[in-house]
């Protein structure tokens, strides 16, 4: 019996050779595929919907015309040396006609071809103080602008060209974007011109930053250095959908923090600039605080939700609709005010005369309380 196993031994081992051999060269005998052959790994494809662009070139080629380099310059006077800030010699260069002198100093940044009139939309703090502000476009040529209107509430400027056959950018809705979304910013960092960075949105309506009075700006980690502020923030199909206004930096280099202002906004901005020469913003006349989480537990309110009145303007929309302090304020038109950010902006973009609806808690009682939004006063008034 041993010899017996003994002879059989050879004979099965080469089969089984022979059986790999032949399974690792025709594999559809057995119905396998082949492309795991050859140490290749097979590829499976992921849904068309989740699978995104090799390339953005696309989206550049639609947003970078309309996207400007923007040079100014301004001539400011040398801070005098310590010895010399003494009233006794000020008065001494002034009686002996004595010069302070002067430099040169310029800055730059980015700007958006809005319509091909040659409006442009760019930061305030990037053209504010220029004595000259010179703008350079993709295709080479430059023109000098003049400025329309600025608003430092939400740092935008307004300035104009007189160009012909201006590419203008094609407007999003930063009002659909949602966090992990694709997006590009196009500007002039460090001066080195044209330049497009990508990235993803990181968060929507930022605010309490302290940066400007109106805050609801977009965050993205897409590269923004300084030079880029004014520049666009466009989505994966080259949609503008805000305008690159600050960087959160220890070195003053990009750290992965860019906001943006969103182009909704700006273009409102820019509209009341052009039209007014001044930006319109609704007003009530109320001083407001978030609602404190006491007062919001005995009134079974949302935490997050609702601003008491402090204080009332005389003679204001609320006074002459009848609110009063201690009115806890928890919606405007059917939308909730969250802490006051949500409340504030949406009053002051609803036009002066219109009425709002708003909704009160008023010693534990829900009431519904109708205003006719005013102007707001600048800051002189």
């Amino acid at each position: 019996m041993k010899e017996f196993f003994q002879f059989l031994r050879w004979p099965v081992v080469c089969g089984l050779l022979a059986a790999i051999i032949i399974l690792d060269h025709f594999p559809n005998f057995l119905g396998l595929d082949n492309s795991t052959s050859n140490g290749q790994s097979q590829q499976i494809a992921a849904p068309a919907s989740l699978q995104g662009p090799y390339s953005y070139s696309q989206a550049v080629k639609q947003a970078a015309p309309a996207v400007v380099n923007i040079y100014t310059s301004k001539t400011v006077k040398q801070e005098l040396p310590r010895r010399y800030r003494d009233p006794f010699f000020r008065f001494f260069l002034q009686r002996n006609n004595i010069q302070q002198k002067e430099r040169v100093e310029r800055s730059l940044g980015s700007g958006i071809i809005i319509n091909p009139n040659g409006y442009i939309l760019t930061n305030n703090h990037v053209i504010k103080e220029a004595d000259e502000i010179l703008v350079l476009l993709q295709d080479g040529r430059e023109a000098l602008a003049t400025v329309i209107g600025t608003d430092p509430e939400t740092d935008l400027a307004v300035l104009k060209i007189d160009l012909s056959d201006l590419e203008t950018i094609t407007i999003g809705d930063p009002s659909q974007a949602m966090v992990g979304d694709v997006v590009l910013a196009i500007g002039n960092p460090y001066g080195f011109g044209h330049t497009v960075t990508q990235g993803i949105i990181s968060a929507t309506g930022r605010y309490g930053l302290r940066l400007t009075t109106y805050e609801n700006f977009i965050q993205t980690d897409a590269a923004i250095n300084p030079g880029n502020s004014g520049g666009a923030l466009v989505d994966a199909q080259g949609k503008l959908l805000g305008i690159n206004t600050a960087i959160q930096s220890n070195s003053g280099g990009s750290q992965g923090i860019g906001l943006a202002t969103p182009s909704d906004l700006a273009l409102r901005i820019m509209s009341d600039l052009i039209q007014y020469g001044k930006v319109i913003r609704g007003w009530l006349g109320i001083e407001v605080q978030a609602i404190p989480a006491a007062i919001a537990q005995s009134y079974n309110l949302p935490f997050n939700n609702g601003v008491i009145i402090t204080g009332t303007y005389r003679g204001g929309p609320a006074d002459d609709s009848g609110l009063v302090g201690g009115d806890i304020i928890t919606s405007i038109n059917g939308q909730p005010v969250g802490d006051g950010h949500a409340g504030m902006n949406f009053i002051a973009a609803t036009r002066p005369g219109e009425e709002v609806a708003i909704e009160i808690v008023r010693e534990g009682q829900i009431m519904n309380v109708n205003a006719v939004v005013g102007s707001r006063p600048n800051a002189r008034e």
